[in-house]
């Protein structure tokens, strides 16, 4: 087949082969693209002088309450001083809360205070009215493609992990 050939798909768009200049454009248009989607939590975050990694906790939180420290570590990937450093923030600033584990005495689980919940659905709102508005220019077949690339791109272990929460929530 052709670079363009289109496979048997309607309009001959499927693209076997991309070009490096092709690739290029999808490169910086996932930058710009982030740029923008990350803009309006950023001003948000930064008017209470937090940054990405406190939206990242409170967005994983709020979205399995009573997840223990260590899952929230492998999820975020990130150090345990780190994830130590924005917790200690949130939680002295009534954001979370966190609470002995009933079975084990040394786990931590984490939950999003009143407060934590209505900055996490303020930061999320924002990126939701983005994403909806760009849904709908580009329509259900864009969506469903676009969601397949992210999840082509991540790490096998990482979506394995995304589809294991994914199926959970169901």
């Amino acid at each position: 087949m052709t670079e363009h050939s289109g496979g048997g798909r309607a309009g001959g768009e499927s693209l076997l082969f991309l070009t490096d200049e092709q690739l290029r454009k999808g490169i910086e248009a996932m930058f710009f693209a982030y740029r923008g989607f990350t803009a309006d939590p950023d001003r948000i975050l930064d008017e209470q002088g937090y940054g990405r990694a406190h939206h990242r906790a409170l967005h994983f939180i709020n979205r399995a309450p009573g997840n223990t420290v260590n899952n929230l570590l492998s999820i975020l990937g990130v150090t345990k001083q780190s994830l130590n450093r924005v917790l200690r923030t949130l939680i002295a600033d009534g954001l979370v809360e966190s609470r002995v584990g009933t079975q084990d005495k040394r786990e931590r689980h984490l939950y999003l205070t009143e407060i934590g919940v209505a900055l996490e659905h303020q930061l999320s709102d924002a990126q939701r009215v983005r994403m909806r508005a760009a849904y709908r220019t580009v329509g259900p077949q864009a969506v469903s493609g676009f969601r397949q690339v992210l999840e082509a791109m991540m790490d096998p272990e990482l979506r394995r992990k995304f589809n294991a929460a994914r199926e959970s929530r169901k």
